[in-house]
């Protein structure tokens, strides 16, 4: 009687870790299912591009030229018209046509406002960046479908200023289209936490873009791993919608 309980655990032990390697690995690694991403997404064409929409009543545009680029954000303060463009050699401010002197700070604060506006533009393009790290988490259901889920993370060499940020994809196998992301960042008084769900998926001229709900958890004391699971639960607020407008572009070569 207590060999076959013995034998019971051992099978069922051995059934629990196939389980566990079930979710934890895939036949692609986290790298071939990103690359995919990316190649859904546009691919190439985005490294060859002129992009331009509308963003909660702002223009941008983003001219990448095999290896160049000129990211830029334009609106009107008051009176006075305000052009920021990040490109390689640096940031630059300009109003009413005059390009002003900056402080290192402000400076700083600027370019990574603009920065992050484009780079949530045209995900996942970006992330097969040598400073890029990819691990796969295993799959995660949501709303009924499997999702491959994914974190990147980034080196402090090459990651930029927010390098310590991290971010999850949920990648839909069949599609390879990101429907879901979520990351972590740092705040004054601590860590934030954002949920994206992608809706209004399409292509313009070659490129994918998708528009966000864009939902926050109640607590900061959760881990970012979590996020889908509180997402599922209905446990996440709904803080804003990230749409972008007038979607314009144009191959470059």
């Amino acid at each position: 009687m207590f060999r076959n309980a013995l034998i019971l655990v051992v099978l069922l032990s051995f059934f629990n870790c196939k389980e566990e390697e079930k979710q934890t690995s895939s036949p692609e690694s986290a790298e071939e299912i990103i690359k995919k991403s990316i190649s859904v997404a546009g691919g190439d064409v985005f490294e060859s591009s002129d992009i331009s929409f509308d963003f909660r009543d702002v223009q941008f545009k983003a001219i990448r030229n095999n290896g160049k680029f000129e990211l830029e954000r334009q609106f009107l303060d008051s009176l006075t018209e305000i052009r920021d463009v990040l490109k390689n050699s640096g940031f630059e401010r300009h109003e009413n046509g005059e390009r002003v002197e900056l402080t290192d700070s402000i400076r700083s604060l600027y370019a990574a406002s603009v920065n992050a506006v484009h780079y949530f533009s045209v995900l996942p393009y970006g992330l097969n960046g040598k400073a890029v790290h990819k691990t796969y988490l295993g799959t995660k259901n949501i709303k009924g479908k499997d999702y491959h889920k994914i974190k990147i993370t980034f080196s402090e060499d090459g990651g930029g200023e927010d390098f310590e940020d991290e971010f999850i994809y949920w990648i839909d196998p069949t599609s390879y289209k990101v429907d879901y992301l979520a990351y972590s960042y740092e705040e004054v008084d601590g860590q934030g936490f954002r949920f994206r769900e992608a809706y209004n998926q399409r292509m313009v001229n070659g490129l994918h873009f998708a528009d966000y709900n864009n939902y926050k958890p109640a607590s900061s004391t959760i881990k970012l791993e979590d996020l889908d699971a509180l997402f599922s639960a209905g446990e996440l607020e709904l803080l804003s919608k990230v749409e972008l407008k007038n979607v314009k572009v144009e191959h470059l070569n």
